[in-house]
């Protein structure tokens, strides 16, 4: 039975077990010398202290006129600052809108404008792109480090926004488990990205005891993707609820990884399967297994897996997760199908369907759908977007737009992609945003956006262009202008020039016969012709 906390159903969690100011509050009681966070440079945070530094920012904040669902934008790298920032707006019962940091042109403008957020938290390295953009709602920057000195805004430097907790207005009622405690950016398909909304519940089913029962509060968790991505604003928050402890990682680094998990004692750690690949093509050492880590996630399994557990002797676990939804499919330790994303977890319904919502036989490919037992459990629509909630939310199931099959034992593999996305590196693309900003080039007719294989896994963005007509399209001259337009990430690796796209009777571009084609022979290749794009060191 739910404790009292405003509802009697069992299957909603008391506050005190999944809202954030809550589980500070209770931790930092009951365990405060506890350890909760550790850093690369050796730094240490108990729960006590983890408080503290929270109850001091969320009065500074509350000072800027920060209030009860007031969005907050936050644009920082991985580090203590963006940390503190996500809690302390949530200890106020705010909305944590992270933005990536590599966004940049007509994509920060969406962003900016969709998040409604009239405070923006920015390193200082970034304030030049708000220069001669539209930026919305935002009258408040909250700067961290040095950068120019913009105009149009109320400056603070982030060290002087704090107080004392005796400063900090009560709130003016309890938050709830199905208040929104978050904004997060998700490519969209046939248009902007998408901000998910997601509940305190959901971001707790999403990685809870429910769906990841075998990580435990005794485990030290690395964070080592950012935390403007699910995968890094998740797991500090999952640990937090479960009284356990994380490791921060700034960066990913090949060379460093292990020499970081040993220093901060982890446990369990999460792989992009590209990240798996490249820690497995180091040469073996006798350190290969002198670490404490027990479990490692590696997404989407790959044929590293196999290697990566006999080698540094950790069991290997799989799942198919997504900003919008709660691991519904989790594998068993070291699964041996190849490929497979696991088996359907306790709380939750999936089918796979045809594009008329109607179940496919076993072995048959279809549209991933589902919804949890558990209300609140999985996002609560798109910010300011109900055609694109009602699209995917249609019939009372979540549409992944992901297709899979599932074999006779209940398997489940992921196949392709329904939507037109593109994965890379564990960043989902919007093809529609990477065509948007390629067709802004003065010489280009016509473009296409489309993911080919990579030779690490996931995709590699190719962009397949036509000229107007009597111009001609340098390709290293289009990659200048789209990497002062775009985020690293989205630059397309390939460039195809044709005189014109394939089109269906109704004019629409056949991405289809363009995937298929591939790389050609008269593909231009950025990586071959020298030019490596890297993720801006703040």
């Amino acid at each position: 039975m739910a404790e009292v906390s405003g509802n009697s159903d069992p299957r909603v969690l008391d506050r005190r077990r999944c809202v954030l100011r809550y589980l500070i509050d209770d931790f930092a009681a009951s365990q405060p010398d506890a350890l909760y966070a550790v850093f690369e440079d050796g730094g240490q945070w108990t729960y006590a202290a983890l408080r503290d530094l929270v109850v001091r920012k969320a009065a500074g904040l509350q000072k800027l006129g920060v209030s009860r669902g007031d969005h907050v934008a936050v644009w920082l790298p991985n580090g203590r600052e963006a940390l503190i920032t996500f809690y302390a707006i949530n200890y106020l019962g705010g909305v944590f809108v992270p933005f990536n940091t590599a966004y940049r042109g007509t994509i920060l403008e969406h962003v900016l404008a969709n998040s409604d957020a009239k405070v923006l938290v920015a390193h200082g390295g970034l304030l030049d792109r708000l220069v001669g953009i539209d930026t919305a709602a935002v009258e408040t920057v909250v700067t961290l480090g040095e950068g120019p000195r913009i105009s149009g805004f109320a400056l603070h430097d982030f060290a002087v926004v704090s107080g004392e907790e005796a400063e900090l207005a009560p709130l003016s009622s309890p938050i709830v488990p199905w208040d929104t405690q978050s904004i997060i950016y998700t490519s969209g398909t046939t248009g902007p990205s998408k901000g998910v909304l997601s509940s305190y519940l959901h971001l707790y089913t999403n990685a809870g005891p429910e769906s990841w029962h075998f990580v435990t509060g005794e485990d030290r968790f690395l964070v080592n993707m950012p935390v403007f991505h699910i995968g890094g604003l998740g797991i500090p928050f999952v640990m937090l609820a479960r009284g356990g402890s994380i490791a921060l990682m700034e960066n990913f680094s090949t060379d460093t990884f292990w020499d970081f998990v040993r220093r901060t004692e982890c446990t369990v750690i999460f792989l992009l399967g590209v990240m798996a690949t490249f820690l497995i093509k180091r040469p073996p050492g006798p350190e290969d297994r002198a670490h404490g880590v027990r479990k490692v996630f590696m997404v989407p399994l790959t044929e590293a897996a196999g290697p990566f557990h006999e080698r540094f002797g950790i069991d290997v676990y799989t799942i198919f997760n997504m900003t919008e939804i709660s691991s519904p499919i989790v594998s068993e330790p070291n699964p041996v199908k190849l490929g497979t994303c696991g088996k359907v977890r306790a709380g939750v319904d999936v089918r796979l369907v045809d594009a008329n919502d109607c179940e496919v036989p076993v072995g048959a490919v279809g549209e991933m759908i589902m919804r949890t037992d558990r209300p609140w459990a999985m996002n609560s629509g798109y910010h300011k977007n109900p055609e694109a909630t009602a699209r995917a939310w249609r019939n009372g199931w979540f549409h992944t737009g992901d297709a899979f099959r599932r074999d006779a034992e209940g398997y489940f593999y992921f196949v392709d992609r329904v939507k037109d996305a593109i994965r890379r590196r564990g960043e989902n693309i919007s093809s529609f945003e990477v065509e948007s900003e390629v067709m802004a080039h003065p010489d280009v007719r016509e473009a296409a956006a489309i993911g080919v294989p990579s030779e690490y896994s996931e995709d590699e963005v190719m962009a397949v262009i036509a000229p107007i007509p009597g111009a001609t399209v340098d390709p290293v001259e289009l990659c200048e202008f789209l990497a002062a337009r775009m985020p690293y990430f989205m630059v397309p690796r390939y460039i195809r020039v044709l005189p014109e796209l394939p089109k269906t009777p109704t004019a629409k571009v056949m991405k289809a016969e363009l995937r298929s084609e591939g790389i050609t022979p008269d593909t231009w290749d950025r990586e071959k012709a020298g030019i490596r794009l890297k993720k801006e060191r703040l």
